[in-house]
């Protein structure tokens, strides 16, 4: 079994509010950053993100990794978070691998789960029907096009093998989940009645998942409403471990095994589409 957990974050040297108040505005920011940069590029020819070629792909991964480091350490560099109140612990132990691995596993179930029961339930209730929900959901499908190059994933191997390591377990698992840790650090120092319980820090992680969601709208309503439950569960595996880690290896393979499966997917929606 895995070592026990502290039931607490251990005392650190006290903060000023102020220091805090800086960390949480230029950490928080980072998103907002995102949002206005990818709406700016509406103007733009339309493409994926991540581009069609494998040195796109490396450009766009290493500003984004740069960006989000420069934001990081300047939030660190007013706060002086320990590496304890950021949960950057490696916690627990050589379980990390394996909880990562499970956790990824429930998560994907969680997640079609929840998709199934309120399209039951809707269809249930008669508020919908099902071949509206159907519709709906075909029309609103996750725009994954404007991430990632489906032909590239198919045609490219070097591609498609950076695509599951890299952009999978750094530029997605490991930043964001720095982020989301960065800014629970945060709320936790500034409003320590309301986000100092491990309730709180849930809670904290909900309104955080939100954010995160929000992140995702350029992929469509219904890819933001899945990241938003996907940043909400990975948020609840750091809060139960008081380490980013666990849930780092569970968003890479979450988002490696989509993106292997991704040609896949798509190929089979459009037959459903049909002509």
């Amino acid at each position: 079994m895995p070592p026990p957990i502290p039931d607490a974050i251990p005392a650190q040297r006290p903060i000023a509010r102020w220091r805090w108040w800086v960390h949480l505005i230029v950490v928080g920011s980072y998103p907002l950053l995102g949002l206005v940069g990818r709406s700016i590029s509406n103007d733009a020819p339309r493409g994926p993100v991540l581009s069609g070629r494998v040195a796109g792909l490396l450009w766009v991964s290493g500003i984004e990794v740069l960006v989000f480091c420069v934001f990081f350490f300047v939030a660190w560099l007013v706060s002086r978070a320990s590496r304890e109140e950021l949960l950057l612990t490696w916690r627990p132990g050589w379980w990390v691998v394996p909880l990562g691995a499970g956790y990824s596993l429930a998560i994907r179930f969680a997640v079609g789960v929840v998709a199934v029961v309120v399209m039951t339930v809707l269809a249930a209730s008669q508020v919908i029907s099902t071949e509206k929900i159907q519709e709906y959901m075909k029309v609103n499908r996750p725009d994954v096009e404007s991430m990632v190059s489906v032909p590239a994933l198919k045609h490219d191997a070097a591609y498609y093998w950076l695509t599951l390591t890299l952009v999978s377990f750094v530029v997605a698992g490991l930043r964001e989940e720095m982020w989301r840790s960065g800014t629970l650090a945060a709320m936790r120092a500034l409003w320590p009645r309301a986000f100092g319980s491990r309730a709180g820090q849930c809670a904290a992680m909900a309104l955080i998942a939100i954010a995160f969601g929000a992140m995702h709208l350029r992929m469509g309503i219904i890819a933001a409403i899945g990241a938003g439950l996907l940043g909400f569960m990975l948020g609840l595996i750091i809060v139960l471990h008081k380490s980013i880690w666990p849930a780092v290896i569970a968003h890479g393979l979450f988002d490696a095994t989509t993106f292997a499966l991704l040609p896949w997917w798509i190929a089979e929606t459009r037959k459903l589409q049909g002509p």
